[in-house]
């Protein structure tokens, strides 16, 4: 495996919710999940309280959930498993008007814009492909100026300045490589993991803008199936009945 660090108990926990679906599950499940994944009951039971206490999960009656926050983790998630639509040609351009903000604030909208998928062409200037099936959010009034645009040049030529294709692309031919190799539940988990964050990244280009040899579609169907595979295991476990 290429350099794949094991998951901490945090992380299987996190890795489990926020594949289920309800995000929820019976301290039981996820006590039996992490002894298949090489985690003890006493660590596991630490980390579950720490996180009820840092606001990533919630519990009621024996069952944890994913919190609000956490919820809009899995969401973007699930997006990223199935994001891109159809492409008439055109871009979505965010233009940040605002001056003089603090540091934090700055980096909290760059982290903003690149979750909704643009990338900056220039200081406060971002765009992408106007094929995602989605809304750009209403932001502050005098914070940013949005507008869809055709630029011109050469499409393909400007997604390339824009994100690191090939990069994403290698990165990706070695995590399907590290699934191949992937032979324990605990080794799968982490490659899974590390495959979902992997397409969170995926720029959900048009087709006609990707390298040849696109990676995408054999990853997300890689974790579709581990997520199958999950479920005929019993690892999702009864989530509709909490006390079982």
């Amino acid at each position: 495996m290429t350099g794949q660090r094991p998951l901490s108990a945090r992380s299987v926990v996190l890795s489990l919710l926020l594949g289920a679906h309800p995000p929820e599950l019976p301290v039981s499940a996820i006590i039996d999940a992490g002894e298949l994944f090489d985690i003890a009951e006493p660590t596991l039971r630490v980390a579950l309280t720490r996180m009820v206490a840092n606001g990533d999960l919630e519990r009621t009656h024996g069952t944890y959930r994913l919190s609000a926050r956490l919820l809009e983790r899995q969401r973007r998630q699930d997006a990223a498993l199935d994001p891109a639509g159809s492409w008439d040609g055109t871009w979505e351009m965010v233009v940040v008007t605002s001056v003089g903000r603090s540091a934090s604030d700055r980096a909290g909208l760059r982290a903003n814009l690149t979750d909704l998928r643009l990338a900056e062409l220039r200081e406060g200037v971002w765009l992408r492909p106007a094929n995602l099936d989605r809304t750009l959010p209403v932001w502050p009034e005098g914070l940013i100026r949005s507008f869809t645009s055709s630029p011109s040049g050469d499409p393909r030529a400007l997604a390339a300045q824009l994100w690191d294709l090939d990069g994403w692309n290698l990165a990706g031919r070695h995590l399907l490589d590290d699934i191949a190799s992937a032979n324990t539940a605990s080794e799968r988990l982490t490659v899974a993991a590390a495959v979902v964050r992997h397409l969170r990244l995926d720029p959900a280009l048009p087709a006609e803008l990707l390298p040849d040899a696109w990676v995408a579609e054999e990853l997300r169907a890689s974790y579709a199936a581990y997520q199958r595979e999950l479920i005929e295991s019993g690892m999702q476990l009864v989530v509709s009945s909490p006390g079982a």
